[in-house]
């Protein structure tokens, strides 16, 4: 007779705590036990490791878990839980979270900032656990060779503050959310209000380390040119745990540019909007120029408001000249420019106008949560303005649902599609961010918004890319599609998706996939697939290399 393997048998025993997942059993108390062994055999010290890991039981659990949820969506009884989480504060901590995690079958969420908006870094229908990044902030910034190591569950306001602390003419191109961690936001892309003059966050990234599926931590030069280029773009928790990046940073003036210009329908929005399309994604790298639009209440009546908010890296004369000969249904006064540091800047973008101190950017926590649904678009044939007319009206129809024209050109024409695996580069001229957001609780409120949602998204198709539909990788949309086999020969359920996200470059991930994780462990709901069954002989080759 065959003899049980002890760590299948815990493996079911996992499983079947995924049923209850409200009561807490000894089933669980004895998970927590398994798991803490395994990591104080892997770790050294190791009584270290038991304050670092936390089981539904600990009066701290609740408070970890939603310290870094940004999506009320997901913050409910009815949320799937992980049965730990693992809050580790040394490398060897995280190597031995993998190592365990693998050994006893449990699925491992990846969480840096909590951006996701779909949730995959700390919800899943099967039993999972949460390795959570947050005490992985170390910065490091050397301004002689302007480079920066930020470690992955550092912030973008954190890694804005400590650059600003040592140069106040340097900085780096990233998102505009203070809250937003570096691992996910860095690993799926990274774009902010500079990407125009300096590209995204991957093209400034010269170095990395990550742990891989068999517990090693390597850099660039131990993991290889293929998986460096997957993780700058591809999404990092696919191939591994990203524990830092090393970046380049850039040149800013000692003094910026930041204006806002405000336009309803009945003062020529429609106008400026088309011409918008004709200026920006070819006007001076140094200006972005971002263009939101949403439904707001004129007179008791729903209408339209259209919002350009710019950076411009230079004076505020020169701007107002420039915008004068290019864009003048702007009508940009030098009145209405703001002269300011790249920091105060930072700051403003942020949406503190109140005031607020520069340490508001170190709050990882001043963040308010609400129900949210994203959705995201690229276009590249200029809309026109029947077309536009088209928009304003179905956007008044549904009544809540914002749009974000977020300009491209400049520097994102200038790199080939494959430099990295973000592919939206030369022939798109802006992006588009599809948003809602609602405070109202239930099942009622979740089904009208997010199908208003998905109804202005499916107007919106003769506008947008085609063949494929493409979308932003950080902007997680699971409408697009899911793995369904829980990880396991997924590759048609990731293609979907996946070449939506990465176009032409899908194939090259789902090859270093294979290669550097061939049993998938490191998978979520829009994870890299690994080579199908069909493909063995290829996978099997791949194997061989690794």
């Amino acid at each position: 007779m065959e003899k049980s393997n002890p760590l299948q048998f815990l493996s079911l025993i996992v499983l079947l705590l995924h049923v209850s997942n409200s009561q807490l059993t000894p089933s669980r108390d004895s998970l927590y036990s398994t798991f803490l062994q395994c990591l104080e055999s892997h770790t050294n010290p190791p009584h270290q490791v038991s304050n670092i890991l936390y089981s539904q039981t600990n009066l701290s659990y609740n408070t970890l878990l939603q310290a870094s949820l940004r999506n009320a969506r997901f913050n409910t009884p009815s949320t799937p839980k992980p049965l730990l989480i693992v809050t580790p504060m040394h490398e060897q901590q995280v190597q031995a979270t993998i190592v365990c995690a693998k050994s006893i079958g449990v699925q491992v969420k990846i969480r840096s900032g909590g951006h996701d908006f779909e949730g995959i870094s700390y919800v899943s229908q099967v039993p999972f656990i949460i390795l959570d990044m947050f005490s992985f902030n170390n910065i490091s910034i050397d301004i002689e060779n302007e480079v920066s190591m930020v470690q992955s569950g550092a912030t973008l306001g954190e890694l804005y503050y400590r650059i600003w602390e040592k140069s106040k003419v340097h900085a780096f191109p990233a998102g505009v959310c203070p809250t937003v961690g570096v691992g996910g936001h860095l690993s799926g892309g990274g774009y902010g209000n500079m990407m125009r003059k300096y590209g995204l966050s991957v093209d400034n990234i010269i170095d990395a380390k990550i742990v891989d599926v068999k517990g090693r931590i390597l850099d660039r030069k131990a993991m290889g040119e293929d998986l460096f280029w997957a993780i700058r773009g591809g999404g990092g928790a696919s191939f591994g745990v990203i524990l830092s990046y090393t970046v380049k940073l850039v040149k800013v003036p000692e003094i910026v540019i930041v204006f806002q210009v405000d336009k309803t329908l009945e003062q020529n929005a429609t106008d400026l909007v088309f011409q918008w399309q004709q200026v920006e994604p070819f006007i001076d790298h140094r200006l972005f120029l971002r263009l939101v639009l949403k439904p707001v209440i004129v007179k008791g009546k729903t209408a339209i408001k259209a919002s350009v908010s710019a950076l411009f890296l230079g004076g505020a004369d020169e701007v107002v000249t420039l915008l004068e000969k290019e864009f003048p249904l702007l009508g940009l006064k030098k009145e209405t420019c703001k002269e300011m540091r790249w920091i105060d800047s930072a700051l403003l973008w942020a949406n503190y106008n109140d005031g607020s101190s520069l340490e508001t950017l170190l709050d990882r926590n001043d963040y308010s949560v609400h129900f949210d649904k994203k959705k995201s678009d690229y276009v590249q044939t200029p809309i026109s303005k029947d077309g536009l007319k088209w928009v304003w009206k179905k956007m008044i129809e549904l009544g809540r649902v914002g749009l974000v024209f977020n300009p491209y050109g400049g520097k994102m024409s200038e790199l080939p599609s494959d430099v990295t695996p973000f592919p939206h580069r030369a022939g798109n001229l802006f992006k588009i961010q599809y948003s809602v957001s609602w405070q109202e609780q239930g099942a009622a409120a979740n089904n009208n918004f997010i199908g208003q949602i998905r109804m202005l998204y499916s107007f919106m198709a003769p506008f947008v890319s085609k063949n494929p539909r493409s979308a932003y990788l950080n902007y997680r949309d699971l409408d697009i599609g899911i793995i369904k086999s829980h990880g396991k020969d997924s590759y048609q359920d990731g293609e979907v998706y996946g070449v939506k996200y990465f176009n032409k470059n899908f194939e090259r991930l789902v090859k270093v996939k294979t290669r550097v994780d061939p049993e998938n462990f490191f998978w979520n709901e829009q994870s890299i697939p690994t080579l199908p069954p069909s493909k063995q002989g290829i996978r099997n080759q791949f194997n061989k290399t690794n």
